[in-house]
């Protein structure tokens, strides 16, 4: 069966959540500290070496513990009819999952 390596980057106050899904799923994941897009954020990107049969489950995790929905309010524009300001629901958070093939692994 062949192996896959999953790299996923989320958010640092969201990775704990995570990171617990996975091992209480029986899974592990290496991870580190890093940084970056445009607010230079900090993130913990993991890698998770699973077979090909598991991936589904692993991103199945990563989705139900990486989602965090806030409500920011917007103005509406000055040509509106309406000057008040309207509540929009955006998606803060969540992860970016990269995943290849592997073939071969090597331990010294």
């Amino acid at each position: 069966m062949d192996k896959k390596m999953m790299m996923a980057i989320v958010p640092r106050d969201e990775a704990e959540f995570v990171i617990n899904a996975l091992i209480n799923a029986g899974f592990t994941a290496t991870f580190t500290e890093t940084e970056g897009g445009v607010l230079r954020q900090t993130q913990l990107t993991m890698f998770i070496i699973v077979n090909e049969n598991e991936v589904e489950r692993v991103l199945a995790i990563i989705g139900e513990n990486c989602r965090i929905d806030v409500a920011i309010t917007q103005k509406e524009s000055q040509g509106s009819y309406s000057m008040g300001a309207t509540p929009v629901v955006a998606g803060v958070g969540g992860a970016i999952v990269f995943i290849w093939t592997i073939d071969r692994i090597e331990t010294f």
